[in-house]
């Protein structure tokens, strides 16, 4: 069965920023600020998947030094074997840090955040 939107609702779409626009200035910030911004973000960001990708080659080297199979790897981390290879393939865009850390975890390697 088909869901219809109700007939008040307006879904038509009226701008599509693209994917080299900074989005900052798009919602109206001063250009200076809108570098910034973008700067800053993409710091953040590219940080964030620095951590995954460690936390990632972690969970890979584990499985490897165990000659786990991704099903055997997956039973132990409380995940899909499909889960297993997006880590081993460093998917990073499918998982969240903490997903990573709980997987880590249950593989008996604890993390520790140090802030520097």
């Amino acid at each position: 069965m088909r869901k219809t939107q109700p007939a008040n609702i307006d879904t038509e779409i009226r701008h599509v920023t693209g994917a080299a626009t900074n989005i900052f200035s798009e919602l109206g910030f001063s250009p200076e600020d809108a570098r910034r911004f973008e700067c800053e973000s993409r710091e953040r960001i590219d940080h964030a998947l620095a951590l995954k990708e460690q936390l990632m080659s972690e969970l890979t080297n584990w499985i490897a030094l165990r000659k786990l199979k991704q099903s055997e790897a997956a039973l132990i981390l409380h995940v899909t074997r499909p889960r297993i290879s997006d880590v081993v393939n460093k998917k990073t865009s499918k998982f969240t840090i903490d997903a990573l850390v709980d997987m880590l975890a249950r593989a008996g390697k604890p993390v520790k955040i140090v802030v520097g």
